[in-house]
This record gives C-alpha cells, sequence and structure tokens, in this order.
C-alpha cells in the first residue's frame, strides 16, 4: 500500500497549496486538522483525508501518523514555545519518516532567537530525515496580517523601516515543499532558503498597490513603539504574536529578508512569482 503524507497546517497560508500540489502530483494525503469542522470552513481540498491532529494533544498523533511516512511540519503561530513541537517530533521518530519537511525562516540557520532554529536542532538531533525549508517573507502577509490597514485606511504600517525583503508567494513555498516530499530520498538532509525573483522595500510595494489597485497606497513606516501599540489596542491582536513579529522586522531592519536565491528555481524548474503579479491576482481583496 502506497503510504501517505501528512500535511500539517492545511488551512493555512502554505498547508493548502502543499497539500493541492502534492495531490496534483498523485501523492495521498491525510490533512490533519485540530476540528473536522475546520476542513469545510478552510475549503480543504476534497482529494485530502482528513483527520484530526492537534500538536497539544498527544493523542491524536498515532491515528494522524498512521500509514504516513512523510510529514510537511508547520509550527502553529500559536504555540510560542519550541518545546511544544517535542512531543510530536518523538512521535515522528518512532513512526519511521522517510523526510519531515520542516516550514522554517530565512537566515534562521544563523539565528538562534527565533523558535524556528530550536526546531531544526530538534529534527536533526532525532536523527528523523529533514528538508528544511527556509523561506522569505510571505505576500499574504499582505492580505493577511497587514489587510485591515491597506484595506481601510490605505497604508502599509509595518515596522520595517528602509530595509527590502525578497518577498515569495505561498502558493510557489507549497509547490516546493510538494517537489521535496515527493522526493524524499532525493533530498534527504537538505536546506532550501526560497525567495522571489526581486527584493523590494514596503515604500516600493506601496507603489505596485497603488498602481495596480488605482488608489494610493503609503508605506508610513511607523516605529516600533507605535506599530506595537497599534496591533495591540486598536487590533487587540495576540500579545505573544506581536512580539514574535516585532522580532522578524527587527531582524528585517539589519539586512536578513533582502537575499534572492535560486533556490526555488533549482527545484521545481519555475520562476517564482512577482508581487505585481501577486496584487493582481488578488486586487479583490483589498477592496472588499
Amino acid at each position: 500500500m502506497m503510504k501517505k503524507i501528512l500535511v500539517t497546517g492545511v488551512t493555512g497560508n502554505v498547508g493548502r497549496y502543499v497539500c493541492s500540489s502534492l495531490l496534483d502530483m498523485g501523492e495521498p494525503v491525510k490533512a490533519g486538522l485540530i476540528s473536522m469542522s475546520a476542513a469545510k470552513i478552510a475549503q480543504v481540498d476534497s482529494r485530502a483525508e482528513c483527520v484530526l491532529f492537534d500538536f497539544e494533544n498527544q493523542s491524536t498523533f498515532s491515528t494522524a501518523l498512521q500509514n504516513v511516512d512523510r510529514v510537511f511540519l508547520m509550527r502553529p503561530p500559536h504555540l510560542g514555545k519550541p518545546e511544544d513541537l517535542k512531543p510530536f517530533i518523538t512521535a515522528m521518530k518512532n513512526a519511521n519518516i522517510r523526510l519531515v519537511s520542516f516550514l522554517s525562516l530565512m537566515g534562521v540557520e544563523k539565528n538562534p532567537i527565533p523558535p524556528h532554529h530550536k526546531i531544526e536542532k530538534y529534527l536533526e538531533k532525532a536523527g528523523i530525515p529533514y528538508a528544511h525549508i527556509r523561506p522569505g517573507f510571505f505576500m499574504q502577509n499582505l492580505t493577511g496580517a497587514h489587510l485591515p490597514e491597506i484595506r481601510d485606511k490605505g497604508e502599509i504600517f509595518i515596522p520595517a523601516g528602509n530595509s527590502k525583503c525578497s518577498f515569495i508567494d505561498s502558493k510557489d513555498i507549497g509547490y516546493a515543499a510538494a517537489v521535496l516530499l515527493a522526493n524524499p530520498d532525493k533530498y534527504r538532509n537538505t536546506a532550501h532558503t526560497l525567495t522571489g525573483p526581486e527584493s523590494l522595500d514596503y515604500f516600493q510595494i506601496a507603489k505596485i498597490l497603488t498602481n495596480v489597485l488605482g488608489r494610493k497606497i503609503v508605506y508610513q513606516k511607523p516605529s516600533i513603539y507605535a506599530y506595537r501599540k497599534h496591533m495591540l489596542d486598536i487590533r487587540r491582536l495576540d500579545r505573544e504574536y506581536v512580539n514574535v513579529t516585532i522580532m522578524l522586522y527587527l531582524m528585517t531592519r539589519l539586512g536578513t529578508a533582502k537575499r534572492i536565491t535560486e533556490d526555488y528555481k533549482k527545484l521545481t524548474g519555475r520562476m517564482p512569482r512577482t508581487v505585481e503579479m501577486f496584487v493582481k491576482d488578488n486586487a479583490s481583496i483589498f477592496s472588499e
């Protein structure tokens, strides 16, 4: 019987594209969900087998890993401590997983502060064959976390200073992850830094949004303090989540997110999508 691939975070920005890309390649997929109702709400690909899975509930691990030999692993945003993933990493080791592809972070191999660094090390120490994915900033941040300010106020409200980022579309990350998981022996114990084809600052992003949407979008370049206050007091976002984003933008200011690599093209034989292509495809979202 053909073994399946467990995709965690299947309702998220990247997991949904990992799932659909694998299914398009003819790979059987188990979609790990915290509740079955989430499958319908998130419109999980109907070709996938849905299974209950919760990082915080070890009783769900054995069923989720049954007849599975590869895993797409994503840290849920609400689990800020890398230790939270240790029980599942142990379960994967005991299940003799052939390859786990972990959604990590660009530059994390040289930065021990983000939780992704320790999770990579946990996987390596456990002896589980791995293929780390280290993407740049998601283009989907513009249609997700930062959409309300862009849509409602015509502002990009991000404390990134004048820094540049090599933004990548989550669709491209998902496809690259699928390529890795479909070829577990070829990509055993590897790491891949995935970026888009260009490095842009947020003034340039604002200009692209302005040109495509036909209305003025301004990059406000707020201070860390103003950003934190806005996200906590106005947006009412989780404090730990906001602190993690601040840490990432502080790293970005140091130039950690501007690098452009050829890893995506080498993996897939395709060119990654541009920010302009992404905004054109999602123009209606910015105006809803």
